[in-house]
């Protein structure tokens, strides 16, 4: 195979670097429309700001007391764990399809188990630490 010219490879980079534009200018584009849509609506917006207005809104519900709610841990725990879940379903999912569709040898299952073996062992200490008790 011959060896590229100087000539061949500035016009393999021009056309490199022709599709980068493209997605730059398709950037800018989307910036451009979004910075253009809030100053339109800041202009067109009708201000006239009263004490109700500045108010915190929340649920209909005046506003009593401070700011700040106090809410226990575990909650962000369970959050957590559903998290951790969700995405080994997701994990799970494409690999059971593409392991039943191309015949994956033992390799693949291995790696699966050693997966699931990590979520069991997260689960477990969840366990232990009484995190999944509800009283």
């Amino acid at each position: 195979m011959p060896e590229p010219t100087v000539s061949t490879v500035s016009v393999l980079a021009a056309d490199y670097f022709r599709t980068y534009s493209v997605v730059g200018l398709l950037a800018a584009l989307g910036v451009l429309f979004v910075a253009v849509a809030f100053g339109a609506g800041r202009l067109l917006r009708p201000s006239v700001p009263t004490r109700e207005k500045l108010l915190t809104y929340e649920c209909g519900v005046d506003p009593v007391g401070e700011g700040w709610a106090h809410t226990q841990v575990r909650y962000y725990v369970y959050a957590f764990l559903y998290v951790i879940f969700a995405v080994d379903s997701i994990f799970l999912f494409p690999w059971a399809t593409v392991f039943a569709a191309a015949g994956y040898g033992a390799t693949t299952l291995v790696e699966m188990f050693i997966f699931l073996g990590f979520l069991a062992v997260g689960l477990l200490y969840a366990y232990k630490k009484g995190v999944l008790e509800w009283l």
